[in-house]
Formats: structure tokens, C-alpha cells, sequence
């Protein structure tokens, strides 16, 4: 059994409701769920919510919602790998264990059907998959400010690299993350050699984590024609 699994808890401080705000004319967690369902890869697309809003919308939009999460996973210390495997295990107890789950944002508007799939396909090589992208300035060259504004470099053994011999830094897209149970389950790092990486360009990657970031990516959502329905 494929799973996707959407977590989306009700307690957002910095953006409030943001995962059923409107977001481009539809609530956000809808263009994940969208997402999910194009990629006509997963047997179920399950939302793991503590709020009963999230829920009620979740499942009009198509998504199941066969558990509540516990409190305790519910935070702002709960971390990704503890809700998948809350996930994985209420599977198991319920009607079987799954063989890959996908962990897909509600935040994300901007991922795409064929990324998901591909993602979830290349799990016959990888044990984890997720998009990934570029930084738009070499890490290497970045700077830190002291108390009183002065630069620090970090690396300051580059001072007088070239940009061009530097080698390209990447880092996650924030999307989603494709694996095995049996890798979500054990010690094994998403971050790491196991990993298989689907570029992905930097305008389809965008943080939603302040009022800000949110009306820049809706702003971008638009002129880019991004809305699927």
C-alpha cells in the first residue's frame, strides 16, 4: 500500500488558519491535496490534523482523515518523523502496513504532480526521495553580522574565490519526502547518502511562514498561472 501523508495541525501562530486559509481562490492545504491526487501514484491520501476545520475541509477535498493526532504531536516541537511514524502505526493497526509513504506539505502550493511521482517511483533505487534546489549565491561566501553590524565570513578562505570555482550548493525544496516504511521507521537520516535528489527550480520553491512569504508566493502563484482547476 502507497500512502501520502499531509500533516496539517490547527495552531499556526505566525500565519493563523494558514493551512485552510485562501490561498489563490482555494483553501492552501487544497493545492496539496490536488497535488496528490494527480500523481495517481497512492492508494490513500490521509491528512493528520488535530483540528476539526482542517478535517471537515480536508475531507471535502477529497482526502481521508481516518484519525485524529494526539496533542502531544500536535506542537511546535513535533517533528516530521514523529508524525509519520504516529501515522505508520495507526496503518498498521488499522488494515496494514504500508510499503512507502510520501510526506507532502499542506504548505506547498507550488509542488507538481510529476515531481511526486517521480519521487515515489525512484524508491526502487533510493530508501528517501525529495526536491531539492539551489541556492542563488555560493554558500561558501556568506556572511555572518557581529553584535555592532560588522561582517564575518564563514568560510573566509574563500574571500577570494570566484563564484564560478565554487561547487553549487543545494538544500530541500520543503515539499515533500518520499520513503520506505522501513526507512522511516528505522535510524536512517533523510538528509543523507540514501537519499535520492529531484531537482527542481528555485521559482517553484517558496517558505510560507510569514504574512510576508505569503503574499509574495500568492503574488508568484499568479503570475506564474500555477493554479490548476
Amino acid at each position: 500500500m502507497s500512502v501520502c501523508l499531509i500533516p496539517a495541525r490547527g495552531g499556526s501562530k505566525r500565519v493563523p488558519r494558514k493551512n485552510v486559509r485562501d490561498f489563490a481562490g482555494r483553501p492552501m492545504i487544497a493545492w496539496s491535496i490536488a497535488a496528490a491526487q494527480d500523481a495517481a501514484v497512492f492508494d490513500r491520501i490521509i491528512v493528520s490534523t488535530d483540528d476539526d476545520e482542517i478535517a471537515r475541509v480536508a475531507m471535502t477535498l477529497g482526502a481521508e482523515v481516518p484519525f485524529r493526532r494526539p496533542a502531544a504531536l500536535s506542537d511546535d516541537h513535533a517533528t516530521t518523523v514523529q508524525v509519520v511514524r504516529h501515522a505508520l502505526e495507526w496503518l498498521d493497526s488499522d488494515c496494514g502496513a504500508a510499503d512507502l509513504l510520501c510526506c507532502l506539505y499542506a504548505t506547498a502550493p507550488f509542488v507538481q504532480a510529476g515531481d511526486i511521482r517521480q519521487g515515489a517511483r525512484m524508491l526502487d533505487d533510493w530508501s528517501f526521495t525529495m526536491p531539492v534546489t539551489t541556492f542563488p549565491f555560493p554558500v561558501q561566501r556568506a556572511v555572518t553580522l557581529d553584535p555592532a553590524g560588522g561582517l564575518k565570513m564563514l568560510q573566509p578562505e574563500h574571500l577570494t574565490t570566484r563564484s564560478q570555482d565554487l561547487p553549487e550548493a543545494w538544500h530541500d525544496a520543503g515539499q515533500f519526502y518520499c520513503g520506505h516504511t522501513a526507512a522511516w521507521m528505522g535510524d536512517q537520516p533523510i538528509f543523507g547518502p540514501e537519499t535520492g535528489a529531484i531537482p527542481i527550480p528555485r521559482w517553484r520553491v517558496q517558505d510560507i511562514d510569514t504574512p510576508e512569504d505569503w503574499r509574495r508566493a500568492e503574488a508568484m502563484f499568479r503570475a506564474l498561472g500555477l493554479g490548476r482547476m
